[in-house]
């Protein structure tokens, strides 16, 4: 600010898992390689504060394996970029999201394009530059529009990335899965191309899969961090948790109830929504949820909403819940994962 020299940050959603990060820090690369005498400075940020980084174990796993150091990495709490924008010095790119969160706001006007594969729930007019393609992975959007400039631009390191988060985004590429779309594997084949070097696609996957899935010795508060997303109207919050393990067994952690509370109460949170999800040796999802909280109003209402959906159907079945304020279902519709599950919460706040 001081200097008055522009910024163009890239940055992914507030839950952080590596397609936001892989999405950022590849975009923000290719834009800083390919702009013409560019007056900004191109800056992937990593929505989550520094110390929340620990937690996402896949990236940290991928990150690490390819030479990139958490020390190199810019992450929210480390950059002001209400001061930047204010200063009106600042231009942000959105990847893998498309709506900033509430708190956001005031960033709006900064936002010059969007890359997303979620469906669209807000138009953006010109000059905001938007591309939104129901894709597997926003980092196959990234790839297509890497591969379309200048050739030499993408080396190794990116491409390792690249391909790794969209086997992991697409569950290797698996139709039962019901994520993967032509273009992510056309974007896999063409990485695989470029670079013959690269790993085999299940070592790739089994690799990340594994780190992802690995929660061993986290608390419960770190569990429900892990994987977040927020939503809000003017009177709740209420956050999405993705939970990497099976919700029967969550349930059963000990202290869960108190921990809950304490998680909503510290943060300030009406109840919270946790979305299961774990794998069997065919790569088929199964999907189950929890709604949580002590206001029975809204915990009607969010249940009302979910049973009740129709873009798409989740064929709910209410599962055995310990508590009261915690209603439990298994998910029949296993291919709806949480960005199909978002909007239909959003809508019922």
């Amino acid at each position: 600010v001081r200097q008055h020299r522009e910024i163009h940050v890239v940055m992914g959603n507030e839950a952080c898992d590596l397609d936001s990060t892989v999405s950022a820090l590849a975009l923000a690369y290719f834009l800083a390689q390919t702009s013409p005498a560019p007056k900004a400075a191109f800056v992937p940020v990593l929505n989550i504060p520094r110390a929340d980084f620990a937690l996402r174990t896949e990236t940290t796993f991928l990150l690490r394996d390819r030479g990139i150091p958490a020390s190199s990495l810019i992450f929210r709490d480390e950059i002001d970029l209400g001061g930047l924008h204010h200063a009106g010095l600042l231009s942000l790119t959105l990847v893998d999201h498309h709506v900033l969160p509430g708190a956001d706001a005031a960033l709006e006007e900064a936002v010059v394009e969007v890359l997303d594969h979620r469906p669209l729930e807000r138009a953006r007019g010109p000059p905001c530059q938007v591309t939104v393609e129901p894709v597997g992975s926003c980092a196959t959007l990234v790839t297509e529009r890497i591969l379309q400039g200048p050739p030499g631009v993408l080396d190794r390191t990116t491409a390792t990335l690249l391909h790794g988060t969209i086997l992991l985004d697409c569950i290797n590429l698996s139709p039962a899965a019901g994520k993967v779309t032509p273009r992510d594997v056309a974007c896999v084949s063409l990485l695989e191309e470029r670079f013959p070097e690269l790993p085999a696609r299940d070592a790739v996957f089994g690799a990340l899969q594994a780190a992802k899935f690995d929660i061993t010795g986290l608390t419960t508060e770190q569990m429900l961090r892990k994987d977040l997303k927020v939503l809000s109207n003017d009177d709740a919050v209420v956050p999405v948790s993705g939970i990497f393990e099976d919700l029967e067994i969550f349930l059963r952690r000990p202290g869960l109830l108190q921990d809950l509370e304490a998680f909503c109460q510290s943060r300030g949170y009406a109840g919270l929504v946790a979305m299961t999800v774990s794998f069997n040796e065919r790569h088929e999802p199964t999907r189950k949820l929890a709604v949580y909280s002590r206001q029975e109003p809204l915990r009607s209402t969010l249940c009302r909403a979910l049973e009740e959906a129709t873009t798409p159907s989740l064929l709910l079945q209410p599962l055995p819940s310990p508590w009261a304020c915690v209603a439990a279902y298994a998910q029949g519709n296993a291919v709806a994962a949480r960005k199909k599950v978002l909007p239909i919460l959003r809508a019922a706040l």
